[in-house]
């Protein structure tokens, strides 16, 4: 057998390389991939190969191919048919963290099935989902707290779309992009420019990846209240300013980072349970469509990526979540 992927083969050059592929053994799966997603914020890291030294080993995705900075096969947002394999999953869609790729075969205990009320497109935000469901449980949000999200990406967005369902929670979500604005109205949350979010906040989430988004979560943030780190910064260095009255406030600044299950859910909860109930979510609300796009066909991925990648301008909003479309698929397709 033989599959397609798809290659960072220098900074901004990508390439579709063909590979053989082996039968699965016991235990394995082959999978036909109908649609994958792309992050954004960690693929365009790797694209530029901005992945510090440092993080090779914590970056690494856990199917990936190659090795930082490059030729490395990358990605973790694979939807796609089990073709061959253990029979509880033969003929199932699942969720694979797998790099961008036609067919793969992979540990089958990896490939987690996808709810019949998850559409195939809307299963890509399995692992952005995870992410955001890891967050808030760092987080620990409350009844009743007043909460702000600063960065209106997919994550930001899939934690507010969270954070919403609290009872009695104040929320605004906050990005300085006012396109973002659509998307965070589609899925029923307040979106707020920089100079419009609310202070005194209990909690704030940061996700924007930015200096100044950081900067902003420690203003609006209240006394003894808790922000938690989303984003990440790569290479780059970020200037805080610590002294003030940070201290005075007794501020709680947490980083979280999906490689681990957060600290008040690990004796509680596995990964592949965590990575399960990401997926439920997506099932339950039909708003979070509005995260997805553009869709791309595979075979012009290479060509595409520096535009899926590239941050936003005036007239010309940055896309959310780029979906990947595979040879006979339709956008929207459903198992049921």
């Amino acid at each position: 057998m033989k599959a397609a992927a798809f290659w960072t083969v220098a900074a901004g050059r990508g390439e579709i390389r063909e590979e053989r592929l082996r039968p699965p053994g016991p235990g394995e799966a082959l999978v036909r991939t109908v649609a994958s997603g792309i992050s954004r914020g960690t693929e365009r890291l790797v694209w530029q190969g901005r992945v510090p030294a440092s993080q090779h080993a914590a970056m690494r995705a856990p199917l990936q191919e190659g090795a930082f900075p490059f030729p490395v096969k990358y990605g973790y947002a694979a939807v796609g048919i089990v073709e061959a394999g253990p029979e509880p999953l033969l003929g199932r869609r699942v969720f694979c963290l797998h790099p961008h790729q036609d067919r793969f075969v992979v540990p089958a205990a990896l490939c987690r099935p996808v709810p019949d009320s998850v559409p195939d497109h809307r299963a890509v935000l399995a692992a952005n989902m995870e992410t955001a469901v890891n967050v808030l449980w760092d987080a620990g949000p409350r009844v009743g707290e007043r909460a702000l999200v600063i960065g209106a990406g997919v994550v930001g967005l899939l934690c507010a779309a969270l954070l919403a369902r609290i009872p009695g929670l104040d929320l605004a979500v906050c990005d300085p992009d006012e396109s973002r604005g659509a998307a965070a109205a589609r899925l029923g949350l307040r979106f707020v420019r920089p100079e419009e979010a609310p202070r005194a906040c209990d909690l704030v989430i940061h996700a924007s990846a930015t200096e100044e988004g950081l900067r902003q979560a420690l203003r609006h943030a209240a006394f003894e209240a808790r922000i938690v780190e989303a984003s990440w910064f790569g290479d780059r260095d970020v200037a805080l300013p610590l002294g003030e009255a940070f201290h005075a406030r007794r501020l709680a600044l947490l980083s979280s980072q999906v490689g681990a299950v957060a600290a008040p859910m690990r004796a509680r909860r596995t990964a592949a349970e965590r990575l399960a109930l990401a997926l439920a979510l997506l099932g339950e609300d039909s708003r979070l469509d509005a995260l997805l796009g553009p869709f791309v066909p595979f075979a012009e991925l290479p060509g595409a990526m520096d535009r899926l990648l590239a941050p936003g301008a005036p007239g010309r909003p940055a896309p959310l979540c780029p979906v990947v479309i595979y040879e006979g698929d339709r956008p929207g397709a459903c198992s049921a």
